[in-house]
């Protein structure tokens, strides 16, 4: 079978990991709600196609946080690549770099920062999970000194929950947590989530605002938060002067039953009032959902889940295709489109159906969606 899309790697994915790795991977936090939402709101988006323009020329380049990129398409953050691949997070920043692209490194990963920068030569920033003063300071200075350019803050994981399916299927994850050899002994053989190990013994304060102030003590490198879901906080991240917001339910792997991660896009955006970048990242899968996102005001995207595939079916190179295929698909819908650079795209580029995310008025999506239709259909 000839690999030409996304959904084909998932296909051929599911085939070659273990049916335990796969469970993991594929699973949505209790009844996948959430996750089946990611797809279905973006389905749900419809682009108007604007034909009789030269659009020969077309500038799909762009820059996030002043690092440029090939195209507005990221690695997300997320945990343990060697679950797919024995080279782990070495193969995907080998495949982000062959695609001029920028990987988000997990706090959780297998292979340790140090070991991921050695071999990228694409940017690299690191997401950060907060457990304990100490341990966050250690991971932020690593980062710092390993050449990383953003900290991402993971905010929306209070509570580490594996997922049903990964329980059912008895998955163990492979490897080592990278960033704490020396602490392998606190660190738990199971983990359903993409963040920081479940461990043992240790507790530490909850995160909270206050925190913010005291993470950006420890250094100059641009913050992201990761998870934001509201305008309310939204707007509390932009007054305590964070850079950026990843929209993200991790693939509504942590929480089940709130809002796809598309739609809470428009009131993010309008709610940071250009103080602030915003990506989004869950659902992604083909090129028409990046310019949706990026209709919706979004800066870039990011895909999770996809990076799993490319790396169980060749590696660097699977990653490096999945990426390629999504630039050739965006390219084709910005010509459809009539658009000629991703940094001056018109409004009303999309439809948007009046039941579509929090939305009830039409007044409604003039107020949170500039760059989107005000009629649904």
């Amino acid at each position: 079978m000839d690999l030409i899309n996304l959904y084909d790697y998932e296909a051929r994915a599911k085939q070659v990991l273990p049916h335990s790795h796969w469970e993991h991977l594929e699973a949505g936090a209790m009844d996948g709600l959430t996750t089946a939402r990611n797809r279905s709101a973006l389905e749900a988006l419809t682009l108007r196609p604007r034909f009789m323009r030269d659009v020969t020329e077309r500038k799909i380049s762009t820059t996030v946080l002043g690092t440029d990129i090939s195209f507005p398409v990221m690695i997300s953050p997320a945990d343990g690549h060697a679950t797919a691949h024995p080279e782990g997070e070495r193969a995907t920043a080998r495949g982000a770099g062959m695609s001029n692209t920028l990987m988000m490194c997990s706090t959780n990963s297998n292979n340790s920062m140090e070991e991921i920068a050695e071999v990228a030569t694409g940017p690299l920033w690191f997401q950060l999970a907060h457990r304990g003063y100490n341990f966050t300071e250690n991971l932020v200075k690593r980062a710092e000194a390993a050449g990383f350019r953003a900290i991402v803050l993971t905010i929306d994981a209070p509570i580490l929950i594996p997922t049903e399916r990964a329980v059912r299927s008895r998955f163990q994850r492979p490897g080592e947590y990278g960033n704490f050899r020396e602490h392998q002994h606190l660190v738990s053989g199971v983990s359903g989530g993409d963040e920081t190990p479940p461990w043992k013994p240790l507790r530490c304060a909850p995160l909270t605002w206050k925190e913010l102030d005291w993470l950006r003590s420890l250094t100059k490198l641009p913050l992201v938060l990761k998870g934001v879901r509201v305008a309310e906080d939204a707007r509390r991240a932009v007054e305590s002067g964070v850079d950026g917001i990843l929209v993200s339910t991790h693939g509504g792997r942590r929480f089940d039953g709130d809002m796809s991660s598309i739609e809470v896009v428009p009131e993010v955006v309008a709610a940071t009032q250009g103080k602030a970048e915003v990506y989004v990242d869950s659902g992604i899968r083909r090129g028409s959902d990046v310019l949706k996102a990026l209709a919706l005001g979004a800066t870039a995207v990011a895909v999770g889940r996809p990076l799993f595939w490319g790396l169980a079916v060749n590696g660097a190179q699977g990653v490096h295709h999945i990426l390629e295929l999504l630039r050739e698909e965006f390219d084709r819908a910005m010509v459809f489109c009539g658009q000629h650079s991703v940094d001056q795209l018109e409004d009303r580029l999309l439809n948007i159906p009046r039941d579509w995310g929090p939305f009830r008025t039409e007044n409604d999506i003039a107020d949170h969606v500039p760059f989107a239709s005000e009629t649904g259909s």
